[in-house]
């Protein structure tokens, strides 16, 4: 394991005092109350981020309101214009968006450019199917001929967002976007640590035409800020702990207001037993990536890997030589593997849980230690064997460079061992055999299931709804529904004739057996 960088770094030439200032300008703060957000690898003090109040949250939702209500009355096609030139502009400038994410959160270059992307891709798929899912729908009403039901999808009004700091810009804006294209205002409040990136991408939105006003954003501490944002929005997108998710979820049920909550994971790993050897460099890269990538900071990344009992030395020797090759560094390139992790507190948390394994018997195959010769935030990329769900590491989420092997004997054992868990937002399966893989898939109690690869291909898979289940979250982003949760459902029926009752002169009798045999007609014609 290899390391690189240290406090003498130097931050980009592209996050210069001016911009800086300028985008902590967009946050309000009348109290005069300051956040020190700091650079990650050396903990230097960038900039002091307002920090605002509930009565500076009301007049940032009162001022979405008022935007929002011109916006709505937008055209689907004008406002997605607006879009197709964010789309231009995100790319762009997507290399000074990579250097405030680096700067901000301490990942690595690899996954700050990666992050970049998303909002894009997300972009570019609700391009293709906005017009489709928010077009009004025509159907049959319960006369054939006489009667017509159109469904009609209108904006909520103003979405609350509540964004994490593992990947700021991603959720800060993929989260908004089509909420925005469905004619909604926006309110995030992003994690003080983390607010940069996403105040950037805004200020890329309103470049490309976004009306000033609907897109807001607040900061402060989650306590503090949270309950004003939730009173005041119409909907509420949550990426966080589960526990944070809960005490959300219970205040936006008494608002009657709706919620998606993606929320934390213990995400598992089975490896069966019939791999070849080039499966195996396939998913010892794989693997590496789904385990360590961004530091293990990303709420579908694989904390528990099961491995068959047959080939268990072969197999964990060849993921810990892997993990034992990786470069930790700070460095505003492409050289190291893995960066920071976020904060001091939360790298110590880390290591709390690495601590209480080996002290309830665990045993460390590589890494274990934190690194302060090379910043103040980091860890080493580890590997323990011998974890149980008496440690803190064998049952709640780490969130960072660590994981744990187990052995199986059976697939049934595997099964049930990665279904052993309150969690259920991604797991991965491992075979040379797809269909095999894919039996095994269906097992697992999980919202997302990536067969031969860890988790980016079922992320990045915008089509399709990604969401937990159990412990991990209500609700799902992306696909049709990650669109269609930010409208409400408005239905206008239509009767031609009044033919509804029995007609004058006729008894109910009558009436109810020409009811009836209408309904067995209509069957028997499929009309609906």
């Amino acid at each position: 394991m290899t390391a690189t960088g240290g406090t003498a770094l130097r931050r980009p030439a592209s996050v210069t005092d001016e911009l800086l200032e300028r985008l902590v300008a967009r946050v309000p703060g009348s109290s005069g109350a300051t956040w020190k957000l700091a650079e990650v690898y050396t903990g230097e003090v960038l900039v002091e981020l307002p920090q605002s109040t509930p009565t500076d949250i009301e007049r940032a939702f009162h001022e979405a309101r008022a935007a929002q209500k011109l916006w709505s009355q937008w055209s689907v096609k004008k406002r997605l214009e607006v879009f197709e030139r964010a789309h231009t502009l995100l790319v762009d400038n997507a290399l000074t968006t990579a250097d405030l994410i680096q700067v901000e959160s301490g990942k690595n270059r690899r996954m700050a450019v990666e992050e970049t992307c998303d909002p894009p891709m997300i972009i570019s798929h609700y391009l293709k199917r906005a017009p489709s899912l928010l077009k009004p729908k025509t159907r049959g009403g319960p006369i054939p001929f006489l009667s017509t039901s159109t469904e009609v999808h209108v904006p909520k009004g103003v979405v609350g967002i509540i964004a994490p700091w593992n990947f700021p810009f991603a959720t800060g804006l993929s989260d908004a976007i089509p909420a925005l294209m469905a004619g909604n205002a926006v309110v995030v409040k992003p994690d003080n640590k983390t607010a940069l990136s996403p105040l950037y991408g805004i200020s890329l939105l309103e470049e490309a035409g976004l009306p000033k006003g609907l897109f807001q954003v607040v900061c402060g501490e989650g306590p503090d800020v949270g309950p004003t944002l939730i009173d005041n929005a119409d909907y509420i997108m949550f990426t966080g702990s589960t526990a944070t998710g809960r005490v959300i979820g219970e205040r936006a049920g008494r608002n009657l207001i709706g919620c998606c909550l993606e929320l934390g994971g213990k995400n598992p790993m089975i490896v069966l037993d019939d791999l070849d050897e080039a499966g195996v460099e396939e998913w010892v890269q794989s693997s590496v990536f789904a385990v360590f990538g961004n530091t293990g900071q990303i709420c579908m990344h694989i904390e528990r890997i099961y491995l068959p009992d047959s080939r268990y030395d072969e197999l964990s020797a060849a993921f810990v030589k892997a993990a034992e090759g990786l470069k930790i560094g700070a460095a505003y390139d492409f050289g190291p593997e893995i960066g920071s992790l976020v904060s001091v507190d939360h790298k110590d948390r880390v290591a709390s849980h690495v601590a209480d394994a080996v002290a309830k018997g665990a045993t460390v195959r590589t890494g274990g230690r934190e690194r302060p010769e090379i910043g103040p935030a980091f860890f080493e990329p580890t590997v323990l064997e011998g974890v149980t769900k008496d440690m803190l590491a064998g049952q709640t989420e780490t969130f960072g460079p660590v994981v744990a092997l187990h052995r199986y004997r059976t697939v049934d054992e595997a099964v049930h061992l990665a279904n052993d868990t309150d969690y259920g937002l991604n797991a991965s399966v491992w075979s040379g055999d797809i269909a095999r893989a894919e039996a095994v898939a269906a097992r697992i109690e999980s919202g997302n299931v990536n067969i031969n690869d860890g988790l980016a291909t079922a992320y990045a898979s915008k089509g399709t709804p990604s969401g937990g289940v159990k412990n991990s979250g209500v609700g799902a982003r992306h696909g049709d529904q990650g669109l269609l949760k930010y409208t409400d459902v408005k239905n206008v029926a239509v009767l031609k004739k009044q033919v509804l009752g029995a007609r004058p002169g006729q008894d109910y009798d009558a009436y109810v057996k020409q009811m009836l045999s209408s309904l067995k007609l209509m069957k028997k014609l499929r009309i609906r």
